[in-house]
């Protein structure tokens, strides 16, 4: 990373592509960006690791299917260092968008690559960057740090997008699949969902049934019941498990602990609820109950 005359700093990034005429391109686009300051240049994986050898990169954009160290052998590699740069895929093919996000890559860009999209994961890897480079401040007590938010690549009509962690309310099991449900939409990928439970569990995320994983931030009501548990997630009602509700106890007991001096109780009848937020509709739509 640079510094400018204005004291503003720029990246110094890795373009890699084994085609002149696209790495030219990239380049090209690449340095355009106000947030770059050096572009380096490199037309094999093999010649990408002799420039990480010489310099200081804070990120590469690479294509995939290269001779010799394809770009996502060369990311398997860079994974294993200590500090590894942040990868961003720039490739005319989008069935790697799995290992893409198997790699952690910062983004997926499909060739040819439009500016403004160029500019878009230039923007996330400035973030993810800055992410990296920010000091750790002192967590109050009791209060987990956030991790990064990540992204996701998903297919819809044949074109790879990309949503962010922080919008999926809950994970549905599909075998070694997994749909993911957001706001307004749902997303099959090709993850089982004991790897997202595995990686996102310190994002929030916790299984409540042998097919679903949910994201405490958008449970909006947690209806615990004689016999029967679940959680409220906008306008669903997912199934809490039996062996599940014990697990989903405990971890709102945890959560609740800095504010639970001001937390009221009661409440007539024989179900009660706990919100991560304020009380759902009673319109919501229930689930029907799966075996846990």
């Amino acid at each position: 990373m640079t510094t400018d005359a204005s004291g503003d700093r720029k990246l110094t990034v890795l373009a890699v592509d084994d085609e002149a005429p696209a790495l030219s391109e990239l380049v090209y686009l690449l340095r355009q960006d106000p947030h770059i300051g050096t572009v380096l240049s490199a037309d094999s994986g093999a010649e990408a690791l002799r420039q990480l050898g010489l310099h200081t990169i804070d990120g590469i954009f690479m294509d995939i299917r290269m001779p010799g160290l394809s770009g996502v052998e060369l990311a398997t590699v860079l994974a294993q260092f200590r500090n590894p740069p942040p990868i961003v895929f720039v490739t005319a093919f989008d069935s790697h968008a799995v290992d893409a996000f198997e790699l952690k890559a910062v983004d997926y860009v499909l060739k040819p690559a439009r500016p403004e999209r160029l500019a878009e994961a230039v923007r996330r890897l400035v973030a993810r960057v800055n992410s990296a480079n920010a000091p750790a401040a002192p967590a109050p007590a009791a209060t987990p740090a956030t991790p990064d938010d990540e992204t996701i690549p998903v297919e819809l009509g044949g074109v790879t997008r990309f949503i962010s962690r922080s919008d999926v309310r809950y994970v549905e099991s599909h075998g070694d699949y997994a749909r993911l449900h957001t706001s307004d939409a749902t997303h099959l990928v090709r993850v089982p969902m004991a790897t997202l439970e595995e990686r996102w569990r310190d994002a929030g995320f916790i299984r409540i049934h042998r097919s679903y994983l949910v994201s405490l931030a958008h449970v909006t009501e947690v209806r615990l019941a004689t016999g029967r548990s679940s959680v409220v997630l906008g306008n669903e009602e997912l199934t809490v498990s039996r062996r599940h509700t014990r697990d989903l106890r405990e971890v709102l007991v945890r959560r609740s602990r800095p504010t639970s001096s001001s937390a009221g109780s009661s409440g007539s009848g024989s179900s009660g609820s706990v919100g991560s937020a304020a009380a759902a509709n009673n319109t919501s739509t229930e689930r029907p109950e799966a075996r846990g």
